[in-house]
């Protein structure tokens, strides 16, 4: 072997040691661990059974209509407060109306139990439903409600009734004959303070 090689050969070697005696200065023990997170957002579902609360026709003064409506949390996120939007229409058959409001004369007696309760827990016309603060509406018929159980937790249904009554008041009320009302409820389910979890 000649003189070069064996030059060259000293080179690669030398080389080498160095290389592992360098890389064997940084070894070191190292573990590595991983995690899987997740952020799933509940939901927030409010159904309402019927979705037609009323249908009646040929009423005169002093009739009342006693209806069941049942309000289900159909979400996973608890709802804490409900409040009832109210809008109406009313279609003037004979055009004689002038400034007479049949909403006026529409008495809403909402009752939390039919059979149990004799006297309406919140009682007013859906005129004054309609022109009423939703806050109101929460405070005087649902909480009472759900003072109990805190709110509508998912899975679980309230049964209500509301008694709708055509006032009789002692007047001529002629001026409705015809007329129809037609009666828009909407009900929005809100959630409660977030917290720990």
């Amino acid at each position: 072997m000649g003189m070069k090689k064996k030059l060259g050969m000293s080179v690669v070697t030398a080389s080498l040691g160095i290389s592992l005696i360098g890389g064997g200065t940084f070894a070191y023990f190292s573990d590595t661990e991983a995690t899987s997170n997740t952020f799933a957002a509940g939901t927030l579902d409010l159904s309402v059974d019927p979705q037609k609360i009323i249908d009646v026709s040929n009423l005169k003064p002093g009739d009342k209509m006693v209806r069941e409506f049942k309000l289900t949390n159909d979400g996973t996120v608890k709802i804490d407060t409900v409040n009832l939007l109210t809008d109406y229409t009313v279609v003037d058959a004979q055009g004689d109306n002038a400034s007479a409001d049949f909403g006026k004369h529409i008495r809403v007696n909402f009752i939390f139990n039919w059979e149990q309760e004799s006297e309406p827990v919140f009682q007013t016309t859906l005129h004054e439903l309609k022109n009423m603060d939703p806050d109101v509406v929460q405070r005087e018929v649902w909480d009472p409600l759900w003072e109990q159980k805190g709110g509508l937790t998912s899975g679980t249904m309230n049964e209500l009734w509301v008694e709708f009554e055509f006032v009789d008041n002692g007047e001529d009320q002629n001026m409705f004959q015809g007329d129809q009302l037609e009666l828009d409820w909407e009900f929005n389910a809100t959630q409660g303070e977030g917290g720990d979890k």
